[in-house]
């Protein structure tokens, strides 16, 4: 990209240029930059938007999820018309909106150790806004080897943290979380909620901070994790140091490779206890002359929005006590938004003596995304 500003650009950066921290050498180096937002949902929304109105020249963008009417509290990229949609396609229309002068690179997938490297590699900055462990555990590491900022934020009902997590120049996010926490012991926000406001403060905290490190100016977050609490309005900066045993980043560390990280976190067993089921194997058999039962584990207002025709719905919460609901000898394939609730149904049912149950590869997500696959969705309005 050519990083000289056009009579436009001038103009719309207008605000920028007179500052002597940024002035037109910082406005060519934002323009010059190379962003990629992990993740288009809460705190991707307010993320991309920002660095695209500052003027970074190019903004990747990975996600494979679609719009729902659910995201529309929080996930300020969307309107009513997008539900359904595909999110990065929606969002590329609001970006190129918002400023025409950013290229847009879309990455409609998840993001896996098969391709983390290939995605990230040519990018200057990560922007994890994830809302999963394996993924957060994913991009730190693809970034630890790429040697690239990691600028991080997550949150959770009234409270967020944000850092920048960069091996070359400090503590990565294994130092301060080296293992990840039992399966189903931090809720996800569609189980535990959000305040709809909390990914956009966030969000922009993480988008300051790209800004910061492509301009080089002020302290960034490396070695500093910022904790923000809403019902109290607090700010809290904790110090971190870099983690002399960490696996991946201390300076003894051995080399090392990106691994299966839903098994690493639990939400997929690495020895094969947990069956699981494609999403093709899953229609194929709902064709078939003896289908399976589908059981959907996710909460009420998520099923609302979009589910499979004809599965049993029984949130994660009650599942122990609505097992009688269920014919043990049936074959039940289970599903979630992702696969992690579902994975963890899927070990309370064989404990409970259920033989023939399967975790939906992927759940609803890779399911919408599958030609053919039929849904029902609630009509946008």
């Amino acid at each position: 990209m050519d990083a000289s500003l056009t009579a436009e650009e001038t103009e719309r950066y207008a605000r920028h240029l007179i500052l002597p921290e940024v002035g037109p050498a910082g406005q060519r180096k934002l323009k010059a930059a190379r962003v990629l937002c992990v993740g288009a949902g809460g705190l991707g929304s307010p993320l991309a938007l920002y660095l695209a109105a500052a003027g970074v020249g190019t903004l990747g963008l990975v996600d494979s999820d679609r719009v729902d009417a659910s995201n529309l509290q929080r996930q300020i990229l969307y309107g009513t018309s997008d539900v359904g949609r595909s999110k990065l396609v929606a969002a590329a229309a609001r970006l190129s909106d918002m400023n025409p002068n950013v290229d847009v690179e879309l990455h409609e997938t998840r993001l896996t150790s098969r391709n983390a490297l290939d995605i990230l590699r040519d990018y200057d900055v990560v922007a994890d806004g994830t809302d999963n462990f394996p993924t957060r555990y994913l991009v730190n590491d693809a970034c630890v080897l790429l040697k690239k900022p990691n600028a991080h934020a997550s949150i959770f009902r009234f409270e967020g943290q944000a850092s920048v997590f960069w091996a070359e120049k400090g503590p990565c996010y294994r130092c301060l979380f080296p293992e990840p926490p039992p399966p189903g012991a931090v809720p996800s926000c569609a189980e535990g909620g959000v305040l709809g406001v909390l990914p956009g403060l966030l969000g922009v905290i993480q988008a300051t901070e790209v800004i910061k490190l492509i301009l080089g100016i002020g302290e960034s977050l490396v070695g500093r994790l910022l904790v923000v609490d809403t019902l109290g309005m607090t700010f809290r900066t904790l110090k971190l140091r870099k983690n002399l045993a960490c696996v991946v980043c201390a300076p003894d560390a051995a080399p090392f490779e990106l691994v299966d990280y839903e098994a690493f976190c639990g939400v997929t067993a690495a020895d094969g206890a947990i069956p699981t089921l494609s999403p093709e194997a899953l229609r194929d058999r709902l064709d078939g002359p003896a289908p399976p039962v589908v059981l959907d584990v996710r909460e009420p207002h998520e099923v609302a929005a979009l589910a499979l025709p004809g599965s049993v719905r029984i949130p994660l919460g009650q599942l122990g006590a609505s097992l009688h609901r269920l014919d043990r000898d049936a074959e039940i394939v289970v599903h979630c938004k992702m696969g992690g609730r579902s994975a963890q149904a899927v070990r309370q049912l064989l404990e409970n003596g259920f033989a023939r149950v399967w975790n939906l590869e992927g759940g609803i997500d890779r399911w919408a995304g599958l030609d053919g696959a039929p849904l029902e969705r609630q009509p946008s309005r």
